[in-house]
């Protein structure tokens, strides 16, 4: 029987956010359709408006910029991907499934996800992710839990990576001689994790994200009579990997063959281990302790390969894997001509521009904020974003005596702003969790409207 929406009570909390879902449902596309979308918008609004804004720079700049990401589109995508393989892994399958456990009600699963996807993302972007979707999962097979409610929890508790250890911004401006350290470039100097990552105004507002976001998201689970369970279903598409871990499985008479044998040796994966660390002690003896993207990956693989243990257990895990990274695959490269659009016809610079020039010493970190906010919609990856409006906001930042670290980190603490109704690092989540993107949408714009007012508060107030 249909209800009737004018007379039943309803939460005014959930029909905002039900409001909310059903207009992401209805309005937004495939991400992979958005981003041609915003293809468009981007390009139309070049060609009008930007200072170079002529059709042979648009496509030569959208050309480059399509091209020229696919170097970083790999190493995100072996990010993921080495991210996968080790949530997956036995042991920390176990992990998950006794964390799960703990969760017996909506409210407790809140307060199980928020802090173990936010300190997971914090340590590391990718491990964030694999972490929210896979910890997501075990919680919904449990509890009569709302399974769009709990992604989306996950994914916010996740929004907080960009001021953590994995910040291509901070990362890049602590590490001497880094393509995008533009402080060192401008002034000589790195800008250290202290001042940037640990600072108390990064800090502060991270912690209050997650602690403020964990009981607005108690507060907006659907009643019990609308609650969307987790679907079996998608539960047996996911876990039907197309391939098998027996060593048993290349021969018909159940005698190993030699391929089956050398496939399920540990001494594959102790030789690329001991590679790996040698190189990493080599490294780090000669030059001190440093991350960056690739030494990232390489620990995650090395990590990856100890916790699979055999070469075989490894590659089906990173097979199953790349079925997550698909649409990463097509979106990367679209995302990368809109990045080579806005930069090359100057599009980037008038936005930052026109920010930067009504700014003053105290203000600019919280322009800096404002016009990152708009530019990650359209650029939804730090260092690529960093490299738009870094070679901007700086230069402003040394001309007016304003702070450097609080100018650069206002760029990044908008990513996590943003991220929440931009769909692009959704996708990753949403695939390993197995349900459409929309339904989770409508809930992380809550988390994009109150993040928005703690960081903007933090730039403005916290020494």
């Amino acid at each position: 029987m249909k209800r009737d929406l004018q007379t039943e009570p309803r939460d005014s909390r959930q029909g905002v956010v039900a409001a909310l879902v059903y207009v992401f449902e209805r309005v937004m596309p495939d991400p992979f359709v958005l981003s041609i979308c915003l293809t468009f918008f981007v390009a139309v609004l070049a060609l009008l408006i930007a200072p170079h804004g002529n059709l042979p720079t648009l496509l030569s700049s959208w050309y480059e910029g399509t091209f020229g990401i696919l170097g970083f589109a790999l190493q995100m995508i072996l990010i993921l991907a080495t991210g996968y393989a080790i949530a997956e892994a036995p042991v920390i399958q176990r992990v998950l499934r006794a964390l799960a456990a703990k969760a017996q009600t909506p409210a407790r699963a809140a307060l199980l996800v928020f802090p173990v996807v936010a300190i997971a993302a914090w340590l590391n972007w990718g491990l964030g992710l694999i972490v929210g979707a896979l910890l997501s999962r075990e919680i919904a097979k449990r509890v009569n839990v709302d399974f769009a409610w709990l992604v989306a929890g996950s994914y916010s508790a996740w929004s907080i990576c960009n001021s953590g250890l994995s910040s291509s911004i901070a990362l890049s401006q602590a590490s001497h001689g880094n393509a995008l350290n533009l402080v060192e470039k401008a002034t000589g100097h790195v800008i250290p994790l202290s001042e940037t990552v640990f600072a108390p105004f990064v800090f502060i507002p991270t912690v209050l994200v997650v602690v403020v976001m964990t009981f607005v998201f108690i507060r907006m689970h659907p009643k019990p009579e609308h609650v969307a369970p987790f679907a079996q279903a998608a539960e047996a598409e996911a876990n039907d990997a197309g391939v098998s871990d027996d060593p048993h499985a290349r021969v018909g008479n159940g005698t190993p063959s030699f391929a089956s044998r050398l496939e399920q040796s540990m001494l594959g994966t102790l030789l690329l281990i001991v590679l790996g660390a040698g190189y990493l002690a080599m490294e780090w003896s000669e030059k001190g302790f440093d991350l960056d993207i690739n030494t990232t990956i390489l620990i995650f693989l090395l990590i990856g390969l100890a916790l699979q243990r055999t070469p075989i257990a490894y590659a089906n895990a990173i097979r199953r894997a790349s079925r997550q990274t698909g649409s990463m695959l097509l979106q990367y490269p679209v995302y990368g001509g809109i990045m080579g659009v806005m930069k090359g016809t100057g599009l980037a610079s008038m936005i930052a521009k026109a920010f930067v020039t009504i700014a003053t010493p105290l203000s600019l970190p919280l322009w800096s904020y404002l016009s990152s906010l708009i530019i990650t919609l359209l650029v939804p990856s730090a260092g690529g974003h960093w490299a738009v409006q870094g070679p901007f906001v700086l230069p402003a930042a040394l001309s007016l005596h304003a702070s450097v670290p609080r100018t650069a980190m206002g760029v990044a603490m908008a990513e996590n702003v943003s991220n929440m109704l931009q769909p692009f690092w959704a996708v990753p989540i949403v695939a390993i969790a197995g349900i459409r993107i929309q339904r989770v949408m409508g809930y992380t714009a809550v988390t994009f409207a109150v993040s928005l007012v703690i960081y903007a508060a933090a730039l403005w107030l916290v020494p």
